[in-house]
C-alpha cells in the first residue's frame, strides 16, 4: 500500500495549498489522518468475498447491513470498476487480482434491454477494465452493450427511454440520469468504427439539452414525452422532493453528462450548459459551506435535511475535467473544495465498519426512504474517478 499513501500524500498536498488559498480550514495532521483512514477501507475492498449475486451497493450503519444485488441492478458495474481504478491509483496487483474476478458478472447486462442504464453497468466495469487491459473481449461487450441500448431509442422522440415501469403515469419518462450511460455509445463507436451509436448519442444529448433545464440552468429530473410526436407531455421528477425541486445528484449527473458529451463531440452548447449548472451549483445559496450539498437544494427542512457525498463526488470528478477544458481556475478550487471536505473523519466511513465502503453519507432515493445518509457505492466510485484525473491534471503541469 506504498503507493496508496504516497498518491494521496500527493493529493493532500495539492488540496492543501488549494484550500489554504480558498481559506478553507484544514492541516497537514488532518490529511495524514484521512490518508491513514482511506488506507484501510481501501484494503477492506480485497477482503469482500466475490459472489455474483453480492455486488455491494450501500450499507445500513445502524444495523451494519450491506444491501447487495445482482448484476441487473444499476449499480453494479461500480464496485469492479472501483477495484480496477483503486489497480490504476496503486500499481497494485490485489486490486487488479479482484477486478477481474467481479467483471465478468456484468456481460449479460450487456444484452438486458429491459434497462437504460446499461451504461452505468457494462462501462463503468468493463470500461474500466480496458483502460488497464487491452482486450477485445471487453470491447465486444462494450459494442454488444451500446447496440442493446440503441433498441430503447425512439427516433421521432430523439432519445433513450428511461424507465418502462409506471406505464400509468408515463408515456416516455427521459431522466437526467441517462446523460451519464453516452459514454458506452462514444466508445462503441470508437471501437466498432460505426457512427450509429455516437449518432444515437448527440440526438439524445442535444433533445435533453432543449428541454431538461430551467431558465436558472438546474433541471429537471423527469420529462415524459409523447412518443408518437415526440411532444413533452409533463416535467416532474421521481427522486426529488418535487417537480419544482432541484435534486443534488441531477444537477451533478448533468455536469458531468454534458462535460462528457463535449469531450467527444467538442459541440460548444455542451459546454455551455455544463458551465451553467455547475455555476448552478455551486453559488446555490443553500450549499454547505463544505461543499457537500444537501440532497435537494430546496428541501424545506434545510439545514435538517441529508447531505449527499455522491452528488458531490460525482460533481467534483465533471469539474476536473470542466477545468481541463476551459481552464476557469473557479471550478478546480471549488473540485480540491469538495475533495478536501470528504477526505475527513466526518464523512470517511468508522474504520470500525467493515464494509467495501470508503464514504458515509450519500443520499439514495429521500422520496422513498431509501439509503438515506448512508454509504453508496457511486460515491466512492466517482471519488476514485476524480483522484485519477488530478493525478492527471497535476501530471500535465
Amino acid at each position: 500500500m506504498k503507493n496508496v499513501n504516497f498518491i494521496s500524500l500527493i493529493l493532500g498536498f495539492a488540496l492543501l495549498v488549494t484550500a489554504c488559498k480558498s481559506g478553507i480550514n484544514s492541516t497537514t495532521k488532518n490529511a495524514l489522518s484521512a490518508n491513514t483512514l482511506l488506507e484501510t477501507r481501501y484494503k477492506m475492498l480485497l477482503d469482500y468475498p466475490v459472489d455474483s449475486m453480492s455486488m455491494p451497493r450501500s450499507m445500513n450503519t445502524k444495523t451494519l447491513e450491506i444491501r447487495k444485488v445482482p448484476s441487473k441492478d444499476w449499480t453494479s458495474g461500480f464496485f469492479a470498476g472501483n477495484l480496477w481504478q483503486l489497480y490504476r491509483l496503486t500499481g497494485d496487483s490485489k486490486y487488479k487480482e479482484k477486478a477481474q474476478k467481479w467483471t465478468p458478472f456484468s456481460k449479460k447486462e450487456s444484452v438486458n434491454s429491459n434497462s437504460h442504464d446499461v451504461g452505468f453497468k457494462v462501462f463503468c466495469s468493463f470500461g474500466e477494465a480496458l483502460k488497464v487491459e487491452n482486450k477485445k473481449e471487453y470491447e465486444a461487450v462494450i459494442v454488444k452493450g451500446a447496440e442493446t441500448l440503441c433498441t430503447r431509442f425512439n427516433s421521432k422522440v430523439g432519445l433513450i427511454r428511461s424507465w418502462d415501469f409506471n406505464k400509468e403515469i408515463w408515456d416516455y419518462p427521459v431522466i437526467i440520469d441517462n446523460m451519464m450511460n453516452l459514454e458506452l455509445l462514444f466508445e462503441a463507436s470508437k471501437i466498432s468504427g460505426n457512427p450509429k451509436y455516437r449518432d444515437v448519442a448527440i440526438k439524445h444529448a442535444n433533445t435533453t439539452l432543449k428541454n431538461q433545464f430551467r431558465e436558472d440552468n438546474s433541471c429537471y429530473h423527469v420529462i415524459d414525452y409523447n412518443p408518437a410526436t415526440g411532444e413533452v407531455r409533463k416535467k416532474t421528477t421521481l427522486q426529488g422532493y418535487n417537480d419544482d425541486s432541484v435534486w443534488a445528484r441531477g444537477q451533478a449527473w448533468a455536469v458531468y453528462g454534458f462535460t462528457m458529451s463535449y469531450r467527444y463531440t467538442k459541440n460548444p452548447a455542451y459546454l455551455k450548459q455544463a458551465e451553467g449548472t455547475a455555476k448552478f451549483f455551486m453559488t446555490n445559496k443553500n450549499l454547505p459551506e463544505d461543499g457537500i450539498p444537501y440532497w435537494d437544494f430546496k428541501d424545506p427542512n434545510i439545514p435538517n435535511s441529508p447531505r449527499d457525498v455522491s452528488a458531490a463526488m460525482v460533481m467534483a470528478s465533471a469539474l476536473y475535467e470542466l477545468y481541463s477544458y476551459t481552464k476557469n481556475d473557479t471550478y478546480l478550487v471549488f473540485a480540491d473544495k469538495l475533495m478536501t471536505s470528504v477526505q475527513t473523519d466526518r464523512y470517511i466511513l468508522d474504520p470500525k465498519i467493515k464494509a467495501p465502503f470508503l464514504f458515509d453519507h450519500s443520499t439514495g432515493n429521500w422520496p422513498k426512504h431509501d439509503e438515506i445518509d448512508e454509504p453508496i457505492i457511486y460515491a466512492d466510485y466517482y471519488f476514485l474517478e476524480a483522484l485519477i484525473k488530478v493525478q492527471r491534471l497535476k501530471g500535465s503541469k
